[in-house]
This record gives structure tokens, sequence and C-alpha cells, in this order.
């Protein structure tokens, strides 16, 4: 399959470079038009009750949304100031689409205590479409914004997730003007050569005009997150490298046994092609465990993510090939190692993790499990504007109204539905919940109930008010809905539905890896010392963004929980991307040992030979993910320390010491199957022929 892909790439590489540019330009065209379609209702879960609880509000009581201005800095009653409030909320009640702008100077509430601060909510008429909504939110926005004071914040609503569309949007475009030039640089000092450094970046490109045009396509059938564009932008960049990376490295070594362009091409497609093809699976197969769950959200997510990297994989098998075969020519082979050992220091590394197997094993599993001690306290929550830069309007208007008006001001409260049939006493119980609850009737018998929780809207005191109003409700039919609810039934989601997508991604990984391998225990070893650098980076993630530990060296702050968007995006990418340099290294080792038959050797020549490949692409991906960093928005934060520190441990400590040690500890049992399983993988497992490897010298199992 492979061989074929590769004929196909090097007979007509114009055509493939034709239908490439195409593709990108239908990326950078179309596809950025996802930006303006982005969704910030992450806690969403079809099925549950809080979803059915608001689409029942929302039939009977249709409502439209409602954003918030502030206006603060001076002191409020000053006429001047009084006189141009009042003309704005006169303006904002003639804008089309405006159902209700209540007056703050006559509204209880309205006034902050000190006299320096006004809130001027605006609620917005039920039923308007997308393109009415926006231009009525604009434009009673634009009119708020005129009013002449030292700070005046409009966000809110759908204005929040617009804004942080707009961060995102601001964010890709930043994190790509720090990554490629750093990347390009690490690929000049890597390749020596201007034209092997720009070939991975033209890959890396595809990819993300890739990941564009797949969010735009998702966003016709489902909702995208304001978070998608960072994490499948990221992603795609840095797989994107990663590929490219290996095979140039793989086509300058096959440079050095021949002079033929095309022939060094076809093998290194047939080499590294096919570890770029199981590795692009695997990777692909670990994020089909977000298709688990019911969260739109992490449905689009894993769908997203997964066809990026497929993207990135064929860009690899196809589109470089292509530009191999026109370019290559001029790109130096790569230089003969001295002594006839390759990797010398890696080579080093990995005789001394087998001779010292225990040791290695004693002191690098529990510093592990050390970093991973913070997780089993971790806490998500859906987040608010502290998740924004402080400045972003969004969190400078939450930062004002939390300076000047008392904890708890425009919290969301929770929201009961009483439907028909409720009994008074029920009604009464939950309204005994919480002072100041409020009640109003709804068409046909039914009522809500609103209960403003203290604290934050998805707190502790919020979801502990949530359980409480479930227990309290007995048979009658009563639901529960809001933020705290949501995010209450995304917890239970999550802790219902993460063995069964644990068990989808593992069984999917296990099967690659055998036929990959033909072994059983390697698979189940790659899985264990994955799972410890997972757990160790998420540990730090906790304990950095969670708890406050150094939180201000990355410009943010300990919030107290992670957003609900990380934990299942960092497990599962980073879960993906371990298998991808578990498969780097694999495959050299099995070549090795392929042709020598020897075990132990095998694997310090797999290192050896693999282990730069797998330091540079780590560290590019990890610039990559650092990039992101710089925006400043809390859960891409999370998302990308969680991502970097993976990369970075997974293919230092894990790789480089943990891989050898276990294999030597293994043995020739490490590459073992049983029988009626070594056969199905002699018939039916992926093999390619790869050039000069004598057949009758590869072992035939344990």
């Amino acid at each position: 399959m492979l061989t074929a892909l590769a004929r196909t790439a090097t007979r007509r590489p114009l055509t493939v470079m034709l239908l490439w540019g195409l593709f990108l330009l239908l990326g950078f065209g179309l596809g950025t038009g996802v930006f303006a379609r982005l969704s910030d209702n992450v806690p969403e879960v079809p099925g549950t009750e809080s979803e059915s609880a608001a689409r029942y509000l929302e039939e009977m009581d249709p409502a439209g949304s409602s954003v918030t201005g502030v206006v603060a800095g001076t002191p409020v009653a000053d006429a001047g100031l009084r006189a141009e409030v009042e003309r704005a909320v006169a303006d904002v009640r003639e804008v089309a689409g405006v159902a209700a702008v209540p007056d703050p100077y006559a509204t209880p509430g309205m006034i902050a205590e000190d006299g320096h601060a006004l809130i001027v909510p605006v609620t917005l008429e039920g039923g308007l479409d997308d393109d009415a909504e926006e231009r009525t939110l604009d434009a009673a926005a634009e009119r708020i914004r005129e009013i002449d004071a030292p700070d005046v914040h409009v966000s809110g609503g759908p204005l929040l997730g617009l804004q942080m569309g707009e961060r995102a949007q601001q964010d890709v475009k930043n994190a790509e003007l720090i990554s490629l030039p750093v990347v390009l640089a690490l690929l000049l000092v890597v390749f020596g050569g201007l034209r092997s450094a720009l070939l991975p970046l033209v890959v890396a490109v595809s990819g993300i005009a890739g990941a564009f045009l797949a969010l735009f396509l998702f966003s016709e059938v489902t909702d995208i997150s304001v978070y998608a564009i960072q994490v499948t932008t990221m992603l795609g960049l840095g797989l994107a490298v990663d590929y490219a990376l290996l095979m140039l490295v793989r086509f300058r070594e096959e440079r050095r046994t021949t002079e033929d362009v095309v022939e060094a091409v076809h093998r290194t497609v047939a080499a590294a092609g096919r570890t770029v093809l199981f590795s692009g699976l695997t990777v692909a197969v670990s994020l089909t465990g977000l298709l688990v769950f019911p969260s739109v959200f992490l449905r689009s997510m894993g769908l997203a993510v997964a066809a990026v990297v497929v993207i990135d994989m064929l860009a690899a098998l196809t589109l470089l090939p292509a530009l191999l075969v026109r370019f290559g020519g001029r790109i130096p082979p790569a230089k003969t190692p001295r002594n006839g050992e390759e990797g010398r220091f890696f080579a080093r590394v990995a005789r001394f993790a087998a001779r010292r197997k225990v040791a290695v094993l004693a002191v690098t599993v529990p510093v592990l499990l050390v970093l991973a001690l913070p997780v089993p306290g971790m806490r998500i929550a859906v987040g608010d504007a502290r998740q924004l830069p402080a400045d972003s309007e969004a969190r400078q208007l939450q930062d004002t109204v939390a300076a000047h008006f008392p904890p708890g001001t425009g919290v969301s409260p929770v929201v009961v539905v009483a439907r028909p049939g409720t009994d008074d006493a029920t009604a009464d119980r939950i309204r005994a919940l919480g002072p100041g609850a409020t009640t109003r009737e709804l068409p046909g018998g039914g009522a809500v109930i609103e209960i403003r929780p203290p604290g934050e809207a998805d707190g502790a005191e919020a979801t502990a008010l949530v359980e409480r109003v479930r227990e309290v409700r007995g048979d009658a039919p009563v639901e529960v809905t809001g933020t705290a609810a949501r995010l209450v039934d995304f917890r239970e989601m999550l802790a219902e539905r993460a063995p069964w997508a644990a068990l989808t991604v593992l069984a999917g990984i296990v099967v690659l890896l055998f036929a990959f391998t033909g072994s059983v225990l390697l698979p189940l070893r790659t899985v264990v010392t994955t799972l410890l650098s997972l757990a160790a980076a998420l540990g730090v993630v906790v304990w950095v963004f969670q708890d406050g530990h150094l939180a201000g060296l990355l410009g943010a702050e300990g919030l107290g929980a992670l957003s609900l968007t990380a934990p299942p995006l960092i497990v599962a990418i980073a879960f993906g991307l371990a298998m991808d340099y578990e498969l780097f290294i694999l495959a050299r080792m099995r070549e090795a040992r392929m042709r020598s038959g020897d075990d132990q050797e095998a694997v310090v020549t797999g290192l050896s030979r693999s282990g730069r490949v797998v330091t540079c692409a780590a560290l590019l991906l990890a610039v990559v993910f650092a990039a992101f960093m710089t925006g400043g928005f809390s859960p891409i934060l999370q998302i990308g320390l969680g991502l970097t520190l993976a990369v970075l441990i997974d293919a230092t400590v894990v790789r480089m010491l943990l891989v050898p040690a276990t294999m030597a500890l293994l043995g020739r049992h490490a590459w073992w199957a049983p029988r009626p399983l070594r056969r199905a993988h002699e018939r039916f497992g992926v093999r390619e022929e790869q050039p000069g490897l004598p057949r009758e010298k590869v072992p035939s199992g344990v």
C-alpha cells in the first residue's frame, strides 16, 4: 500500500503539489470562516436533566439572550454622566431586537454602594436568528460603549462567546508568528540547510489549513467550541513537523546508499512511511475515545482533531514525497557516523538504562508518581471570564463588578423548573433552600424557581445546591438547570463514560501496536509507561492552575479548579502523542531486531537511531505548544502546559530511560505472542518489505 502511494506521488509530483496547493487555498479561504461560528456552550450534554429542563423552559417561556454593560471609574451620581446614561438607555431601547433595558438609576441593585459604578442589563427579544441577534448585540454594545466614562465595558451572554472567538483568532495568529520562526530556526540547526528546514514547514502549513477546513465542515453539522481553534492548530502544526522530520531524517539516511532520489523516496516511504501511517492511526484512535462521550463539545473535538491528524499523515505520505522528488536532489545525505555507530549519546543512555534497569525503575517511577499526586484531588468547573487575560473586555467587566458590587452579583442562578403537577409542599421545600428565591409562573401551570447560590455560578456551594434540590424534590416533576446543574451533569457524564472511553482507546491501541510489532506484551508495557508520564503531566497542571502554585509566571492565577475542557483533551491528545514517539522508537528496534536477531542489541540500536529524531520532534512540538501559552486564555494555558510537559517527560524520562529499562527487564519475551496470534500477525499484519532486509534473519518469535 505504502509503496503504491509513494509511486503515485513520485510519478506525478506536480499534480500532487497542485492538489495540495488547492487544498491550502481552500483551507485558508473557506476554512477560516469557522472563526465566526465558534460556541462557548461547552458543558451542554444532550439527554441530561439540565438540558431537558432548558429545552422545556425555552418552549414554555422563550426569552432572549442578555448582555451586561458596566459604567465605572467616576461618581455615577454626576448629573452629566446620568444624562449620558439615560440617553444611552433610551437609544438602546430603540434598537431593533432589544426587549428591555431597565433604568439603572431607578432599579434597585444596579448602582454600587460606593457610588462609583452602575450596571446596564440589556435583554434581547426571543426567537432572533443568529444574524439578527449579532446585529442587535453590536448596536446595543456600541451605544453603551459611547458613554463618556473612564471604564465602560460590555460583555456576557452571546457577547462573551464572540469575544472568546476573537481572542482565539488573535491567539492563533500570535502563536503562529512566534512558533513558526522558532521551529524554522531549530530545523536549520537539525538539518543544517534551508531547503531541508523549509519542507517540514510546508507540510505544517498544510496541516493548519486542514485544521481550519475540518473545523469549518464540522461547524455545518455541530457546534464548534472556542477552544477548538487553538487545540487543532497546535496539534496540526506540531504533528506535521514531527512526521516531516521523521521522513526527512530517513530520506537523508537512504541518500547515503543511493544517488537515485526517486529510489530514496520509495525506501523512505516504505520504512518511515509505515511508522507515520501507524502513528497517525494510533493518535486518531486515541482521540476516538472522545466519541464515547455524549457531549457535543467532546465529540466535535475528537472528530476535528482526528481529522487534522489524518490530514497531517496524508500530507507526510503524499505531499512530502512529491516535494522530495522535485527538490530532494539538493538535500545532502546524512553524514556517515564516526566509528560506524550512529547516535552514540543515545546508545550510551540505552546501555546504561538496560544495565541498571532495576535502579532506573526504582528512581523514575516514584518521581513520576510524586508528580501525579495532585491528580486525585482534581476538580473541574465551567469557568467564567476570569479565564480570560486581564486586558480582555469580559475579564475587565467581571473585575469591575467584583470590585464595586457585593459577592454574587451577576452570578447565574440555579434554575428549578417545576412542571405541572408539582405540589405546593415540594415547591416550598425548594424555595426554603436559598434565601431570596424568586418564583414566576409558566404557561400551562408550571413555575420557575430561581435560587442564587453564594460564591460562583459553578462553585462548590452552587453544585451542592443542585444536589440538594434533586434530593428534596422526591418524585415530583421537577428538573434543575443552569450553569451549576450543567456542571453536575457533565461530571456525572464523565464519570459514567470515562471507563468505556478508556476501554475503547486501549483496545484500539493494543490492536494497532500488535499489528505493528507482532507482540502482545509490548502494547501493555507501552500503555503502562505512557499512563505514568500522562499522570505526571496532569498532576503538575493541577498543582499550577487549580492550586495556584507558580501560576503567576504564566500570566494566570489559581482558580480552584481546572477548566472542564482541559483534562479530557490533555489525556486524549497526550496519550496519542506518546504513542507517536513510542512508534518512532519501536520501528527502529523492530528493524534492528529483524536484521540481527539480537533482542538486547536491538534496543540499543533502535534507541540510538531514533533518539535524535524523538528528541528533536519533542522539542519542536514543545515549542509549538508553548507558543500557544502566550495568549493568556486559561483553558489553553492548561492544555498547552499539560501537553508540553507530557511531550517532554515522555520523550526524555519515559522513552530514553523507562523504555530500554523495561525492554531489558522483559528480554526476549518483550516480542512474545501466543502461537495463534503470531500466525495471525504473519498472515494479516501490515508488513512493508524494506530494501536490504534479509528475510532469513527475521526472528520467528519466542
